[in-house]
């Protein structure tokens, strides 16, 4: 009886929304606009959590990184960090040679982004990093074709280079670029190697890159920039006393004494997710304030436009009372109409949220994943809004006297 009752409810309150189109519609703007932003920005933080959490794990569980600069989080960190020492070869091959708990230890060099010639076409912004020939173990860089800097490179400082497949696409018309030589500077660079695409994330093109041996970029491109040193320890298990023998060994290259502070930074897997989890939830707090706002805005229209249905259907109150409609029936009604109106504007907000995802996914660099819950959740928070502001106009409506309803114009 109760679901007939529910369904007849139904009925009764799409009859009011379709006699009053335009009214509806405007009424529903605020759930509209609540609901389509839980549901693309959801989609679009899904979608980077799965895409950062991938990047990240492919760093390995056993894998930390030595940086001058580390994750920075403020201006202040910035400059101070500006100030610190440069990270040397000389300190990653003492990592090398001093770490027992250390597999493998790599590097890589880079600075600012230059330009880069083939024939009478050029490049801007390419950026050009320097690195150890086992990088490619303890990175996430995959070759497509040719091969990886080797230890013969590195140790003689070759003029060769492993290059990102845009350098190929732009500059090399006839795709054949292994053996071809690449002008960066003053000096001359054969490919041996291309990468895989990758495309772009937040923006930044991943595919515009070229790597040459840590040896070459030192001294042909540039002498004074630090070195990333890259460490893979013997085990997970050793994880942070590896790390501590690495600390331990460049405070010692470094002269610090006991009582100051690493001029240096220690990053692994885990610190990097901890720090985008840190901005994702300053993304999910801002997220949660405008969507409520919205949802407000939206239960409050809905309550005065139901006071107002209350007010014209005065009539049609105490014609259903007079024919012997108990006072919870009146309440019912408007209860489900309440509720039927927010969850439409919750499904034509759900419906356009989801487009707006497939938009931005499409069009730009932003990854879009929708998830079951987020629309569950977001039809779920649009009838309790609907339940909750029709609370008031629905009590109202019930406690009208059906003989004052009758004599009502």
């Amino acid at each position: 009886m109760s679901l007939l009752r529910f369904f007849e409810g139904v009925v009764i309150a799409l009859h009011a929304i379709w006699a009053n189109k335009l009214r509806s519609f405007l009424t529903l703007i605020g759930i509209i606009i609540g609901v389509t932003t839980v549901i693309a920005v959801v989609s679009v933080i899904n979608g980077m959590d799965n895409y950062v959490a991938s990047k990240i794990n492919s760093m390995g569980s056993n894998t930390f990184i030595i940086d001058k600069e580390g994750i920075i989080t403020s201006d202040d960190d910035y400059f101070k960090k500006r100030k610190r020492k440069r990270i040397t070869v000389d300190d990653m091959n003492a990592v090398k040679r001093y770490c027992e708990l250390c597999q493998d230890v790599g590097g890589v060099m880079g600075g600012r982004p230059r330009r880069v010639k083939y024939g009478s076409k050029y490049l801007e912004d390419i950026h050009i990093a320097g690195s150890t020939h086992n990088y490619i173990e303890i990175s996430d860089v995959d070759l497509d074709y040719g091969r990886m800097l080797n230890e013969t490179d590195e140790l003689h400082g070759s003029a060769v280079c492993v290059v990102g497949p845009d350098i190929v696409s732009n500059l090399i018309e006839d795709r054949q670029p292994l053996g071809r030589r690449l002008k960066i500077g003053k000096y001359f660079y054969t490919i041996i190697g291309v990468g895989k695409k990758r495309g772009s994330f937040l923006g930044i093109n991943q595919d515009n890159w070229v790597v040459i041996p840590l040896r070459t970029y030192s001294k042909y491109i540039e002498r004074r920039s630090s070195v990333s040193i890259y460490v893979k320890a013997v085990d997970l298990a050793y994880m942070q006393e590896s790390q501590d023998q690495v600390r331990s060994i460049l405070r010692a290259r470094r002269k610090l004494s006991y009582n100051q502070e690493d001029d240096f930074d220690v990053m692994t897997a885990a610190s990097v997710m901890n720090f985008y989890d840190n901005f994702v939830g300053t993304a999910w707090l801002v997220l949660i304030i405008i969507s409520g706002i919205s949802l407000l805005v939206g239960g409050i229209v809905i309550m005065n436009i139901m006071l107002v249905s209350v007010t014209e259907r005065t009539h049609e109150i105490g014609i259903r009372k007079a024919i012997g409609a108990k006072r919870k029936d009146i309440l019912w009604q408007f209860l489900v109409e309440a509720v039927t109106l927010a969850i439409l504007g919750g499904g034509i907000g759900v419906v356009v949220g989801i487009g707006f995802a497939a938009v931005i996914g499409s069009i730009s660099p932003l990854p879009a994943d929708v998830e079951l819950w987020s629309v569950l959740s977001g039809l779920g928070v649009a009838s309790s809004v609907g339940l909750v502001f029709g609370i008031f106009p629905a009590m109202k409506a019930a406690r009208l006297d059906p003989i004052d309803s009758l004599r009502y114009e």
